[in-house]
Formats: structure tokens, C-alpha cells, sequence
């Protein structure tokens, strides 16, 4: 057991899209990330996903609307609803998913991450 400072640990990256596990519980990866700009539209087949915004705005687009997101909010979306987050300006946020979600579901591109780094 130790304490997870949220401020350090995202103190040790700049890059955007690239979440980094901070912790793990009950098979669940706790991860952080900073983003910037628009993400791909995805979804993640059998798993759910939590969305905890630390710093800024984020908007998550959804094919029949689009939620937005502000410090100290929280979304948890659905295992199969597609979605693609936007961030106009750099956000950061906590994410709690199963430690087998796939970063960008089943779709392949240049922002996927198969290998997350621990911080």
C-alpha cells in the first residue's frame, strides 16, 4: 500500500492519448492520461469504462449526443456504446477499466497504445 499522488505522477509525461496505469484493483487498471484534440470514434465490446475528470474539459461524443465533462465530473460508459472523446484544450483524467480493455476497442490506428506503461 503506498499513496498515489495524482499531481506527481502526471508530472512525469507530456504526451497525449498514452493513459499509464497507476494502480490495479480486483482485476481493474486504474490509469491516468492527458489528451488533447480529438480521439477516434471506438468502443470497448465487453467492458465498461470510467471517466474521471481531474483537470479541464472533456466532451465525449456519442452517435445520438455528446456529454460534457468538468473538473471533478465523472461519466461511466456502457461495454459496447461507441464513443470519441474531445479535449479543445489539455485534460486530464483518471480512467477505471478492466485490466484487458484494449485502448482503442477492436479499431486499429495510430493513436492505439498496446502496451501501457506503469507509473
Amino acid at each position: 500500500m503506498e499513496v498515489i499522488n495524482l499531481n506527481n505522477k502526471f508530472s512525469q509525461f507530456n504526451e497525449h492519448w498514452t493513459p499509464k496505469i497507476i494502480g490495479a484493483l480486483n482485476g481493474q487498471h486504474v490509469k491516468i492520461a492527458k489528451v488533447k484534440g480529438e480521439f477516434i470514434w471506438h468502443d470497448h465490446a465487453n467492458e465498461d469504462e470510467l471517466f474521471l475528470i481531474i483537470k479541464g474539459t472533456l466532451k465525449i461524443e456519442f452517435r445520438d449526443r455528446t456529454l460534457t465533462l468538468q473538473e471533478g465530473e465523472l461519466c461511466v460508459i456502457p461495454k459496447g456504446v461507441e464513443h470519441k472523446p474531445i479535449a479543445e484544450e489539455e485534460v486530464w483524467l483518471l480512467l477505471m477499466e478492466p485490466a484487458s480493455t484494449k485502448h482503442t476497442g477492436d479499431v486499429e490506428h495510430e493513436l492505439t497504445q498496446k502496451e501501457l506503461e506503469w507509473l
